[in-house]
């Protein structure tokens, strides 16, 4: 059989070699991804991630991200007493936090307010969804000359691998990619995270580059694997460069261990999880991508950004939002108190960040449009203080009043709280520039 390829054997390089693969179908639906992906990660040097991080820090983060800008207003910071047209629908409803108050959307949010840290002064100095997923998910305003890296990316190229499973996940395909968004950056491609589209709580939901396909056993795929063995002492025959077969085959024998790991198999499994858990936290979207989210943090994931999308309330603001907010408010409850059960606060921090704020008045069409000037966000785990309310704005929503923060202060937190060190800077491969990893300064009421 092996007499089929001569020509190829031949002349193999690292290029037809992956041919090879696709060809011979070891890892065909699965091993380029991930081999972009644990490529990536032997180039990291030791070296530079002792100087990026805190190599005793083991925190890890779960960002829930709304795309299209989920309305201040009609969440964590209601106007009850603004005119009607600024008030909308909604009504507001008693927090555990004397004093405060969210929209009656939220009843779970308002129970167990105590349990998140709530920041209503952010100025999301942003009005445009596309440069909004670049610069909120990273902390640096949008620059058409340089591409910077979010913050699972950051993450994935300091700290590297803990397990098998990739250290930069996203769940759902709900990042605007226009601006590059959401990726490595200039960091590389092989820093984009490992993105599993499709729906959690679809009964035939697989995850792509880890699932076999359809009559593909482990097995089988085992068999194949030899094969290719035996095509790669042929290839070593005609190859001078025994170093870069040696690293072209760690790459691809820890893609193969990914894809056959019986730990692997199991983390992105949600029939592990009994029906309570599951239903808790609710049987759609973003109920089982959360708890998808949580048990990839388990299996050895650093950073698991969660996207839903469907936030962008130009029309019937408040109609869509009664369909999309009770979701929300049960996957992300669900997913702080079964954190904190499990005993995973303590390394785990929770983001939940979106676009940019919406227009205090409603507009013609019952919705709000995009307001750049005043935002909010969710910040729990990992030392944030619980049971607070961070800032305000005035009496329309139109911006903070007295102290306001910026994305560059929120991505100095996180970074701050998952141990990578501000003050680094990572070398352009372009031009050789350094590029600073934060210019914010982390928020003093989330840090503790």
């Amino acid at each position: 059989m092996l007499k089929l390829f001569p020509q190829k054997v031949s002349n193999c390089e690292t290029g037809s070699r992956r041919q090879f693969l696709l060809e011979v179908g070891a890892l065909s639906a699965f091993g380029i991804t991930l081999d972009s992906l644990l490529r990536g990660q032997a180039q990291a040097s030791e070296s530079e991630s002792a100087a990026l991080t805190d190599p005793s820090n083991d925190t890890n983060c779960i960002l829930i991200w709304t795309r299209g800008g989920t309305s201040h207003h009609d969440t964590f910071d209601p106007k009850p007493n603004a005119s009607a047209d600024v008030r909308g629908d909604f009504s507001a409803i008693s927090t555990a936090l004397p004093g405060y108050q969210f929209t009656d959307q939220l009843p779970l949010f308002a129970k167990h307010a105590n349990e998140f840290s709530i920041m209503r002064n952010l100025n999301p100095q942003n009005g445009s969804h596309s440069t909004a997923d670049a610069f909120m998910l990273s902390g640096h305003k949008f620059n058409p000359s340089v591409t910077y890296p979010c913050y699972g990316a950051v993450i994935a190229k300091t700290k590297g691998f803990k397990t098998n499973i990739p250290p930069h996940i996203q769940i759902g395909n709900h990042v605007d990619r226009r601006f590059n968004g959401g990726l490595g950056g200039y960091l590389g491609l092989q820093y984009n995270p490992f993105e599993i589209p499709g729906d959690p709580n679809a009964k035939n939901f697989t995850v792509r580059d880890i699932s076999p396909p359809s009559g593909i056993t482990i097995d089988r795929m085992k068999r194949r694997q030899q094969a290719l063995q035996a095509i790669d002492t042929l290839q070593r025959q005609a190859e001078h460069n025994q170093n870069s077969f040696e690293a072209s085959d760690a790459h691809y024998k820890n893609a193969f261990s990914m894809i056959t790991s019986a730990d692997t198999q199991k983390a992105f499994d949600l029939s592990q999880e009994s029906d309570k858990t599951r239903d808790d936290y609710g049987r759609h979207y973003l109920g089982q991508s959360c708890l998808l989210a949580r048990r990839l943090i388990e299996s050895g994931s650093r950073f698991v950004t969660v996207s839903s999308g469907g936030w962008d309330t130009h029309t019937n603001n408040f109609k869509s939002l009664r369909g999309s907010l009770p979701p929300f408010d049960r996957a992300l409850t669900s997913l702080v108190l079964d954190l904190k059960q499990r005993g995973m606060l303590n390394n785990t921090l929770v983001v939940w960040l979106t676009d940019f704020g919406r227009t205090p008045v409603i507009n013609s069409a019952a919705g709000r449009d995009h307001w750049s000037t005043a935002s909010t966000m969710m910040m729990i785990g990992a030392g944030t203080p619980a049971g607070q309310i961070v800032g305000a704005t005035d009496e329309t929503g139109s911006r903070p009043v007295g102290k306001e923060y910026y994305p560059a202060d929120v991505a100095a937190t996180i970074y701050t709280k998952l141990g990578v060190n501000l003050d680094h800077y990572f070398v352009s491969p372009e031009d050789g520039r350094p590029l600073i990893v934060c210019d914010g300064q982390p928020i003093p009421e989330l840090m503790g």
